[in-house]
């Protein structure tokens, strides 16, 4: 039906046109297939881009993914700018200290089960497992995030929720960076070197650093009035210079993004920039998604001769996906459990922290291009192919863990919530809680007609900038009047 179908000739801008549209366009009709099965949109845009790709329905040319590398880096930069502004110092003050265990317990217990399987159940080398157990820390914020969104769910579990999803990849990310210098240490045959392990732990700690520096400059850019009709030029300008900047040193913008929005935060209390930006990405983390579907090959799994060491990528993939759906499990109730969360949030925070994608696939890349021949190869594969899974069953059960801890509801009479006693502390009547719950219903029924606060934010900055340049072309127009000596007799 289209030419690029049928002939792949290389990169053009009708093909390059064409193909964004073709994925906001499946992306967009796969969620009405995964929103009657009750499934989040993350869902529908990695089906989306499974179907569309080139190894289902070949709609979208190989050159088309190759080329388009950026937009995870892009889609991280958003999806970590936006956990940035759940970092408030007030915040950190009160659940910091739990936060933090409750991280270590569920990472460092996933990376722990998934090493003890590879290495010892399969026979894999000591580089290979390491490298493989610290890609299983990370979490993917991106669907998660999304999630949250889709449902509106807030409460004490949704905030411990993204502050371990954020903490949660800054233990990937060092662990990572640790396992990786000792398998080129192993692989090269040079001896294990502390140097080699210290380099990447203060790459990172250098991104976190110019990240917060970029914070700094977000504030005083949007802190002049002359600039505050462009708010989402600089902060957006702002970001990709930041991506560009850890592209060349080959190191993840996550880390990075995220210090830039909590610094930004913390200094200006300036929550309508979220809201603006969280309006304007969902178009760029559509199209992260289906690409990720996109550049999915299920036979390069299930093919004969993929192998690695004396197992077959199918069978460590399995493992993988199971060993640390269960560390993530265990790690987070154990960790729940010892700093006395409630009952809720220990039962089920472990299901929302399955979903894993964007950083690990962006870390594996890395980790092939450091590796190389085929253990790069088919560490790329096992981690891709996991993520997909995860990324078609981790959306669900993140979803149902919202649901299940009661942090959104599909019946109006559960989201409401009416004081048992009056303010004298006298217990209310049946009669009076019935008025209020439903006089409470009813503001939820109009809160939720009424548009997104995103949505809010976004059209009345743009509102306002419209009449801010009217404003200014009419004060233009007087003045070039006055200077024509048009007020003059």
């Amino acid at each position: 039906m289209f030419p690029w179908v049928l002939e792949d000739t290389g990169p053009s801008a009708s093909s390059t046109i064409i193909s964004m549209a073709l994925m906001l366009i499946s992306g967009f009709l796969m969620t009405r297939v995964t929103k009657k099965l009750r499934l989040p949109h993350v869902t529908g845009y990695i089906l989306a881009g499974i179907l569309i790709g080139p190894h289902v329905l070949n709609m979208i040319p190989a050159h088309f993914i190759i080329n388009t590398d950026f937009l995870s880096d892009i889609a991280l930069a958003f999806i970590a700018f936006s956990t940035g502004e759940f970092f408030r110092l007030s915040a950190i003050r009160k659940n910091g200290v739990k936060v933090i265990v409750i991280t270590l317990f569920e990472a460092l217990t996933a990376s722990l089960l998934v090493f003890v399987a590879v290495r010892f159940l399969l026979g894999m080398d000591l580089a290979f497992s390491a490298v493989l157990a610290a890609l299983a820390a990370a979490t993917a914020p991106a669907s998660t995030m999304m999630t949250i969104r889709q449902t509106g769910a807030k409460g004490d579990f949704v905030d411990t929720l993204l502050q371990v999803v954020a903490f949660d990849d800054i233990v990937g990310l060092v662990a990572f960076s640790v396992a990786i210098a000792v398998a080129v240490s192993a692989y090269s045959g040079s001896g294990f070197s502390f140097s080699a392990m210290l380099l990447p732990i203060l790459s990172n700690l250098g991104v976190l650093l110019l990240g917060a520096f970029f914070g700094v400059l977000l504030k005083v850019f949007l802190q002049n009035r002359s600039s505050k009709d462009n708010r989402l030029i600089i902060s957006i300008a702002l970001m990709f210079a930041f991506c560009g900047i850890c592209t060349v040193l080959e190191i993840s913008p996550l880390l990075g993004c995220m210090a830039m929005s909590t610094v930004y935060i913390n200094l200006t209390e300036d929550e309508r920039l979220f809201r603006q930006l969280g309006y304007f990405s969902p178009p760029i983390l559509l199209m992260f998604f289906v690409r990720s579907g996109m550049s999915f090959d299920l036979s390069s799994v299930l093919s004969s001769g993929g192998t690695i060491g004396a197992a077959p990528l199918l069978v460590v993939g399995i493992v993988y996906f199971l060993t640390r759906i269960l560390g993530k499990y265990a790690g987070a109730w154990s960790g729940c459990a010892l700093v006395k969360k409630s009952r809720k949030v220990r039962d089920y925070l472990g299901l929302a922290l399955v979903p894993q994608a964007g950083v690990a696939i962006g870390l594996a890349a890395l980790g092939a291009r450091t590796l190389g021949g085929e253990t790069g190869r088919a560490l790329q594969t096992i981690i891709l192919a996991s993520s997909i899974l995860y990324e078609l069953a981790g959306p669900g059960l993140a979803k149902l863990s919202l649901y299940l801890s009661g942090s959104y509801s599909t019946q109006l009479e559960e989201i409401v919530q009416v004081a048992e006693t009056d303010e004298s502390g006298r217990p209310k009547s049946e009669a009076q809680k019935l008025i209020e719950r439903v006089d409470a219903i009813q503001r939820e029924l109009a809160a939720q007609r009424d548009p997104s606060e995103e949505e809010k934010a976004f059209t009345e900055e743009a509102v306002r900038h419209y009449e801010e340049m009217l404003s200014r072309q009419a004060a233009s127009g007087i003045e070039r009047r006055f200077k024509g000596g048009r007020y003059f007799r």
